[in-house]
């Protein structure tokens, strides 16, 4: 896929998030796109940024340090988001690469987090990651631990938690577990819900999704490791 090919889906990525929005009542301006950029490359990502678009997310801490610092020197204005798992030894990376992180799971890398933009004097925007559907191999907290979970992030830690983001079981009928994360959100009263990818994410902002991540709707299929 071209860079051109690219270019037109993200312009369809966008007219589909604006009409679901609309149908569902509510302002096209209050979803947030991310691009997921993982596993494709510098070149393969700079048709989108020519063309505007500012906010991308990556899954792997090592793969965005080797590509997107050059970029950040050419294209002011990045968003980049760390959607991925995070491990205590790349939190000093991430914290120095990234601009938001999506994936606080657990109480030991929240800690880490917290100690790490200390250090660098960063203080970053983090979503909690809820395990929607209580999946034993998938990140995420318990949903009847979130609430406390983002009290404790908040009040102990300090950190800046803006939202919550999940990721539906695959195969499952998705919405349920959309409506549940927006619950679990406005009883922390959090404003902003990350949810919705390249399979559902009309769905997820008919819902009240704040922020959609979409990668192969945009680049296609991920070219093999």
């Amino acid at each position: 896929m071209n860079g051109e090919e690219r270019i037109r889906n993200l312009h369809q990525v966008r007219e589909a998030i604006a009409k679901a929005a609309e149908e569902a009542g509510r302002d096209p301006g209050d979803v947030g796109l991310t691009a997921v950029s993982k596993m494709f490359t510098a070149e393969d990502i700079r048709p989108l940024l020519e063309a505007g678009h500012r906010q991308f997310g990556e899954n792997r801490v090592q793969e965005s340090a080797g590509k997107w610092p050059a970029l950040r020197e050419e294209f002011g204005g990045l968003e980049l988001r760390l959607i991925g798992p995070l491990q205590s030894n790349k939190a000093a990376d991430a914290v120095a690469l990234f601009d938001v992180i999506e994936t606080v799971d657990r109480p030991k890398i929240a800690k880490v987090l917290a100690s790490e933009m200390e250090k660098q004097e960063r203080s970053l925007p983090v979503f909690v990651q809820v395990n929607t559907g209580e999946e034993p191999q998938k990140a995420g907290v318990a949903p009847s631990e979130a609430v406390s979970f983002v009290k404790h992030c908040r009040d102990e830690l300090g950190l800046e938690v803006v939202g919550l983001m999940a990721i539906p079981p695959a195969g499952a009928v998705p919405a349920p577990h959309f409506a549940l994360l927006r619950r679990l959100a406005e009883r922390s009263n959090l404003a902003r819900v990350s949810m919705g990818m390249s399979g559902d994410y009309e769905a997820a902002v008919s819902l009240g999704s704040t922020e959609v991540r979409v990668g192969s709707g945009i680049f296609g299929p991920r070219p093999s490791p």
